[in-house]
Order: C-alpha cells, then structure tokens, then sequence
C-alpha cells in the first residue's frame, strides 16, 4: 500500500499538495521508487533506471573497504523476487533536498538483518539519478 501511495503522489501533483510533499520530493521519491522496485522484483533494470552511470556503492564488509561500480550492482540482481520477499520491508527514512542535490535515507528490513541506505542524488538533465550508496548491514539474531 505504501509503495502505491508513494506512485500515486509521484504521478500526482494534487495528491502531491496533498500529502504535503513538494514536487521536487516527489520526483526523488519516484526515481527512488525504482531502486526499491529493483530488490523487490531482482530486476536489474530498475538499478538502471536510477543509478547513474558512474554511480559508486561503498560499505564496510568483513572489517574491510568493499566497492562496486552501479552495473556491477544492478548485474548480480537475479531477475525474479528473493525466496523471503513476502517478509521483507524496505522505506523511504528521509529526503533532503537542496537545489538540484538530495540526500535520502532509505531502510531495508529482512528477515536475516536490516539495512540502512544513504543514497546522494543528483538531478542530471532534469532526471534525479543516485550518484552514490554508502551502506551499513545489522545482522539479526
């Protein structure tokens, strides 16, 4: 439901004045939209949809400094929903715009650990697009 309400305001500028989230946020949301809709479905091409071409992803994995490029990412989804997606929870934490910049939080919650997201955006010939992913993985026990 909520990922309907979040398409619906996208598409919507009334619905957008609405909920109360400025055009601008809705059109982060919406790009945004398609990175989830990429770990709910494992299809790639919605990685690229919103990652830009240049696009890097950092965390630390093992202790260590871990990096790929955003095709890299987008080529290791497995074209069909992950066994557990039915227990799986991912949302948009936050949004931060400023001019044509955004920052936005995003939470992964699966059954084996949660993930938090911090994607830095930038809206390239008008289209926002995330130009790096920094983030943290918490086991669960």
């Amino acid at each position: 439901m909520r990922l309907l309400a979040t398409l619906l305001v996208a598409s919507t500028p009334l619905l957008a004045a609405a909920y109360h989230i400025n055009p601008e946020e809705a059109a982060v949301r919406s790009a945004v939209d398609h990175y989830l809709q990429g770990h709910a479905t494992g299809d790639g091409a919605h990685f690229r949809k919103v990652f830009h071409p240049e696009a890097r992803l950092f965390a630390i994995r093992e202790g260590k400094f871990w990096q790929l490029t955003s095709e890299e990412y987008a080529a290791r989804a497995a074209g069909k929903p992950a066994a557990d997606e039915a227990q799986r929870k991912r949302w948009i934490a936050s949004v931060d715009i400023t001019g044509n910049a955004a920052v936005v939080k995003v939470v992964l919650d699966y059954p084996s650990a949660k993930l938090t997201d911090y994607m830095s955006m930038l809206r390239v010939d008008g289209q926002w697009m995330i130009v790096n992913k920094t983030f943290t993985s918490e086991p669960k026990s």
